[in-house]
């Protein structure tokens, strides 16, 4: 039951992660790394194909090996978060920007912090 719990999980973030491809506002490696986690659980050769890919694999396998970000992926993932305070205040102002500035607050430290 676990195992295919994991799998479904593995699954849905692969494909998250697919449509992040296409959709500029939706990260894509987060999710490639959720899925190579839930697939290390449940079917360890799918995240051995993960790791090995040849456009992701090298962040996947940063991540799982040293906890690292590239320097280039932190500055996306910062720059996206501050995109999206911008965009929420135009869009949905006040009091809901806060959500979205306290998401940068937070997350955005940990991020930057992150081995290289």
């Amino acid at each position: 039951m676990r195992r295919a719990i994991y799998m479904a999980c593995g699954l849905s973030s692969l494909g998250a992660g697919l449509v992040g491809i296409a959709l500029p506002i939706l990260p894509t490696v987060p999710f490639l790394i959720l899925a190579a986690f839930c697939f290390a659980r449940s079917n360890p050769a799918w995240a051995e194909r993960l790791h090995s890919h040849p456009k992701y694999g090298h962040h996947l396998r940063d991540w799982r090996d040293r906890r690292a970000i590239s320097r280039k992926g932190k500055l996306s993932a910062i720059f996206a978060m501050a995109v999206g305070v911008v965009f929420t205040f135009f869009t949905l102002g006040f009091p809901l920007v806060l959500i979205s500035l306290a998401a940068l607050l937070l997350v955005g430290p940990w991020i930057w912090t992150r081995a290289e």
